[in-house]
């Protein structure tokens, strides 16, 4: 889900397609003010994106692995010709690696329950950030709040893990940066003019009564989790976005080394998912152990694809591909297959590279 971060706050998740349904009207602009956050440029115009991953089995079928960062540049067109070229001859496209949830609510259903989800979106009891959040936290968010939402009164009466998440988006925004827009479109486009769909990956999971999971949701209060989210995320849009915006350009241009020197962002992903993973609402549901399970489901489906075709391909974030003794590439080590980055050349056995389609890797 790349995007894990407070995205996958579980209400987010359940209802995600009916919420976006909805268009916000409480959002006021902010006047132009000239505020200069950062000093690094964000680079803009034609770039080339990083190079792919190739992951080999012993018959030369590859599966080919394309990093993924977000955000991203807002004003980068990428030129993707080696991924439109592994997609015009892939047999398999996976799914992103995640969690989707099943609750058996159609259109009609999901409509009468979109007052619930938008009340589970609130603090419980009508209160505000100022009643919920410690005073030091409030006076942090009053600051980043006034300059990147302006005088926005109804984001005061979420859930601090939602709020937060609108805070930072609007500064990426602000600073010349976006999530998704990038990569997505490029896949689809190439699937549709195809007429072939992605093959789900994600860890599927059901909840069998979504109104009475809402309501549970609404009655619980304030975590530790819910502050260490709130307080990394602020972190971050105080000190690092000038880091953030030079990831983004990092794989705008590919650079691959700059990539690995530059600190993930796992303490704000972490952090935000441990709020939502450690709600007592999904507990009850048994959505524990969501990483360690959603990556078990798409190892499963990449082991199919490799398998069964002789190309294939896929996305997954690009920290994850950067830790060479993590998922999935230790994984996928550990399960006989061999791992060639982008920036390691070909190692032609006897039997390979007949079926694989021949790529140019591009340059970090």
């Amino acid at each position: 889900m790349p995007v894990r971060m407070v995205a996958m706050a579980w209400i987010a998740l359940l209802f995600a397609p009916a919420l976006g349904a909805q268009e916000r009207t409480d959002r006021i602009e902010l006047a132009p003010d000239a505020v200069r956050d950062m000093d690094t440029v964000v680079v803009t115009g034609v770039q080339p994106g990083p190079g792919l991953w190739r992951i080999r089995d012993g018959d030369g079928h590859t599966l080919y692995l394309l990093g993924t960062q977000s955000p991203l540049p807002r004003d980068m067109d990428w030129r993707a010709d080696e991924v439109r070229q592994v997609l015009g001859e892939a047999g398999m496209v996976l799914g992103s690696q995640g969690v989707t949830v099943n609750a058996d609510v159609g259109f009609f259903r999901g409509l009468s329950l979109l007052p619930s989800a938008m009340k589970a979106m609130k603090n419980p009891d009508g209160a505000t950030l100022d009643e919920v959040l410690p005073a030091d936290l409030y006076a942090r968010w009053s600051v980043l709040k006034q300059r990147y939402l302006g005088r926005d009164r109804g984001v005061e009466k979420k859930r601090p893990m939602i709020a937060v998440y609108e805070l930072y988006k609007a500064a990426l925004e602000r600073n010349g940066l976006r999530e998704g827009g990038v990569v997505g479109p490029v896949v689809e486009a190439a699937l549709k003019a195809r007429g072939i769909k992605t093959t789900p990956a994600q860890l599927r999971l059901k909840i069998e009564d979504p109104r009475q999971a809402l309501a549970d949701f609404r009655g619980e209060g304030l975590k530790p989790q819910d502050l260490e989210c709130v307080r990394t995320t602020l972190d971050i849009i105080e000190r690092d976005l000038p880091q953030i915006a030079a990831r983004a350009n990092a794989w705008a241009t590919g650079d691959l080394d700059a990539l690995r020197a530059l600190p993930e962002r796992r303490r704000q992903v972490d952090a935000c998912l441990a709020a939502w993973s450690g709600s007592e609402t999904a507990r009850k549901l048994g959505f524990t152990d969501i990483e360690r399970r959603s990556q078990q489901a798409w190892l499963e489906v990449a082991e199919k694809a490799l398998r069964e075709q002789a190309v294939s391909f896929a996305t997954l974030s690009i920290d994850d591909l950067l830790r060479e003794d993590g998922f999935p590439l230790a994984d996928l080590r550990a399960r006989g297959y061999r791992v060639l980055a982008p920036d390691e050349p070909e190692e032609t056995e006897p039997g390979e590279g007949t079926d694989a389609v021949q790529v140019e890797t591009a340059a970090p």
